[in-house]
């Protein structure tokens, strides 16, 4: 097998060491390396899956929507969200996946954020797409630079939501940040952190985020990206090879 995950940026990525881990693991031959793309380079990335040059692709920030808008066919869970996070060749054509939406509503209940608070989604792309539709049903307030964009988040997911100014806190909130924010040290608004419930950074880098350090700090419930690429990758991982992932392994080698 050949696989890669898309992006930019897309040197920080643990997903070559998880996935050549579970390749290994498993007994099936192949390779799974990083590939920085911009537009053009994913349009090329996803013809290579489409004439089997490419097994497959995950596929991270910026570049989840068009994914989706260049597929031949994707998941209600894609659909939905209108952003795709893994590829695969079936019959000739490309398929779409977000296994970001079950490992959300996987990650959420095992770090035991809570279930019925409202929802402050920071971020407007892929991610936060995928956010929306994991946790569709709750209270669900979207907020970004560009309000636009937040209103065009809620009408692209069909969410039943709202727009929240950037900046602005909503008391007892759990905060799911969607953007890149921490991923190079930085923290977020810390108006929006004061009067959260519960904090749910999909980013991941070397160490904590300081938005996780500071959360963990106020004895509120936590998840991180770590905990979600792993659930993400396992599920791509299945979608490739049709065998269960090891994860416990793809842990051990993030």
């Amino acid at each position: 097998m050949r696989l890669v995950v898309l992006g930019d940026p897309v040197d920080h990525s643990r997903s070559p060491a998880i996935h050549t881990a579970a390749l290994a693991a498993t007994g099936i031959e192949g390779t799974y390396t990083a590939r920085r793309v911009d537009e053009r380079g994913m349009a090329e990335a996803v013809s290579e899956v489409r004439y089997g040059r490419l097994s497959g692709a995950n596929v991270t920030m910026p570049h989840k929507q068009l994914a989706f808008e260049l597929c031949d066919r994707v998941s209600e869970s894609a659909l939905q969200s209108g952003a795709v996070n893994t590829l695969v060749r079936r019959g000739g054509e490309v398929w779409g996946y977000n296994t970001d939406v079950d490992g959300i509503r996987a990650v959420w209940a095992s770090n035991h954020l809570p279930a019925k608070a409202p929802v402050l989604i920071l971020g407007t792309g892929g991610a936060a797409a995928g956010a929306a539709t994991a946790l569709s049903g709750r209270t669900i307030l979207v907020s970004g630079r560009s309000e636009d964009a937040a209103r065009a988040l809620l009408r692209r997911t069909r969410t039943d939501g709202a727009v929240a100014p950037w900046d602005a806190p909503v008391e007892g909130a759990v905060v799911v940040n969607a953007t890149p924010l921490g991923m190079a040290g930085e923290t977020l608004p810390h108006e929006v952190l004061a009067v959260c419930s519960g904090l749910f950074d999909l980013t991941y880098g070397p160490g904590e985020s300081a938005a996780v350090q500071w959360a963990r700090g106020q004895g509120l419930p936590v998840a991180d990206g770590q905990a979600l690429l792993i659930a993400q990758a396992a599920a791509s991982f299945e979608i490739w090879t049709g065998v269960a992932a090891p994860v416990s392994i793809m842990q051990d080698a993030f």
